[in-house]
């Protein structure tokens, strides 16, 4: 029986993904000669996950800390990409995400340095993210990390470890419409109020520097870091990994699966409604306000979004701007993470200091 050319379609998109964000290889070799029809895709990458949650359970019934975080991270990261893109089957979807959350809280307090769940509130509902502190770094200035549409705060702890370790503070953040808040808030456009609300709960802390903060995203997430600088002028530098410019003229062109997600996250019951939400995400008599200083990063070979949309988004803004393009890099450069990790992490510690 051949395989399921969605399968092929979603390995061939994000196999360097994957890897980069925490899958060992001999694994994902196995899990791809595994599958050979979509609706198994969740079960097998949960059936993985449940083997190194096993794994990491065992260590800590040892009290081998280090080795049981790291595999509750492996099996966390895991489950997630079980349910990558597997939002129209809500039952399978969910009980993935649930056990994601399970195995990467289960890790949090032996992850070095650890991670605190920190709650933001925002019209009634709760936006949730994961705070880490440099252990020898003080009150230090913060990078709140934004996912894109398929991803969530938790596949960010890679990109988060490369901030801390230049000395900064991360908060890896799901907002509306993504991980575990697109449960209470759909996708918006307003993303200036989003992080302006959770700008509002970390400027009340004592023990990180809230009132020096910069945004990144990746993907739709490197959309709404630009549009939260666009409107909020507490923001000091901001990065933007591979995202559109214009959302309504990107999504078509996404994978159908792509779209079924964020169809399902904005609450959209009719195609019309999808337009009209895809139509408001857009950087389009907003850009010109980003004043703070801005980082433009894509891939040359981005099959997702075309690097255009960066280069318009840094020719719009107002502000000092950079735009780097890695003529070998895939959507997000997952194949190059050892180029756009140093590269973003030593940018916004030095625009965070003062120095961009």
């Amino acid at each position: 029986m051949s395989r399921d050319p969605q399968v092929d379609l979603i390995l061939s998109h994000f196999t360097p993904r994957y890897i980069g964000t925490g899958v060992d290889p001999n694994d994902l070799i196995r899990l791809a000669a595994t599958i050979d029809d979509w609706a198994d895709w969740c079960r097998i990458w949960s059936e993985e996950a449940g083997r190194h949650e096993k794994l990491a359970a065992e260590a800590a019934e040892k009290s081998r800390r280090a080795t049981a975080a790291e595999g509750f991270l492996r099996a966390a990261i895991y489950y997630h990409y079980g349910k990558h893109l597997f939002a129209g089957l809500p039952e399978e979807y969910r009980r993935a995400h649930e056990s994601m959350l399970r195995c990467y809280a289960a890790a949090a307090a032996d992850t070095d340095p650890p991670m605190q769940r920190v709650e933001f509130p925002f019209e009634g509902a709760r936006m949730v993210g994961w705070l880490r502190r440099p252990r020898a770094a003080g009150r230090a200035p913060v990078a709140i990390i934004l996912p894109g549409l398929d991803a969530c705060k938790e596949e960010l702890h890679a990109w988060s470890n490369a901030f801390i370790k230049r000395g900064l503070a991360t908060l890896t953040l799901d907002g509306p419409g993504q991980g575990e808040t697109a449960f209470q808030l759909p996708v918006r456009p307003d993303w200036d109020r989003v992080i302006g609300a959770v700008i509002d709960v970390l400027e009340r802390r004592a023990d990180i520097d809230g009132q020096t903060v910069g945004v990144v995203g990746q993907s739709l997430g490197a959309l709404y870091a630009p549009l939260a600088a666009a409107g909020e002028p507490r923001i000091k530098a901001c990065i933007a990994n591979c995202g559109p410019f214009d959302w309504a003229a990107t999504l078509p062109k996404l994978p159908k699966v792509s779209q079924q997600v964020f169809r399902v996250w904005s609450r959209a019951t009719t195609q019309a409604q999808v337009e009209e939400l895809a139509a408001q995400l857009t950087l389009e008599g907003k850009a010109e306000r980003i004043r703070c200083p801005l980082l433009v990063v894509f891939g040359g070979g981005d099959r997702l979004i075309p690097p255009s949309e960066g280069e318009r988004l840094a020719r719009a803004a107002s502000g000092p701007t950079a735009f780097v393009l890695f003529e070998e890099g895939n959507h997000v450069c997952f194949n190059i993470s050892y180029r756009f990790r140093p590269l973003t992490a030593d940018w916004m510690a030095e625009a965070l200091a003062g120095r961009k």
